[in-house]
């Protein structure tokens, strides 16, 4: 019975975890355009979204980033037996990346915070949808399980990807005329 509650913790802090990459990618787009802002909005916007920046990634994603590798490495010590399933290791593989991303997202709110502009808003646009691709990715191998077609996946995955380019495309052609 324990172990459900654990399985439900550690997919509520999924959800929070991603709530939080999802939103928190959004407010470094954010930050990028307020840098580029004439003043007095560059730092009337710039602080404020630092704020919600700091709160949202000290509060929300670091925590939940925490808890869930906690809540997951419990599970698997629990049912080490999990770790003989193939698509665990995809999915566990698919885990790293999004740890790897999450660094790489704390290094941007770090360049952020300093009003650093190493990448544009399209750049971060583009790196904003690498959470999304990973989600769906993880939720198809957990769902599907060794029921699913690595060729139809494969293909899948690379029909998202490239949908979601052509949409933030599409979206910064938009703004662009507006």
């Amino acid at each position: 019975m324990a172990d459900l509650y654990i399985k439900s913790l550690h997919i509520i802090f999924i959800v929070t975890w991603f709530a939080g990459l999802f939103y928190g990618a959004r407010l470094f787009i954010y930050q990028r355009e307020a840098l580029d802002k004439p003043e007095p909005d560059r730092t009337i916007l710039g602080d404020q979204l630092k704020i919600m920046s700091k709160r949202l990634w000290y509060i929300i994603a670091w925590p939940s980033a925490i808890i869930t590798l906690i809540l997951g490495s419990t599970m698997i010590y629990q049912y080490p037996a999990m770790l003989e399933l193939p698509f665990m290791h995809v999915k566990l593989t698919f885990v790293v990346v999004l740890y790897i991303y999450h660094f790489l997202c704390h290094k941007l709110f770090v360049q952020l915070q300093n009003d650093v502009k190493r990448f544009s808003s399209t750049q971060l646009r583009i790196w904003n949808e690498i959470s999304t691709l990973i989600l769906i990715s993880v939720v198809f191998i957990i769902v599907l399980k060794n029921e699913i077609n690595w060729i139809k996946g494969t293909l899948g995955f690379f029909l998202v990807t490239v949908s979601l380019m052509i949409g933030i495309r599409i979206y910064k052609r938009l703004r662009t005329k507006a």
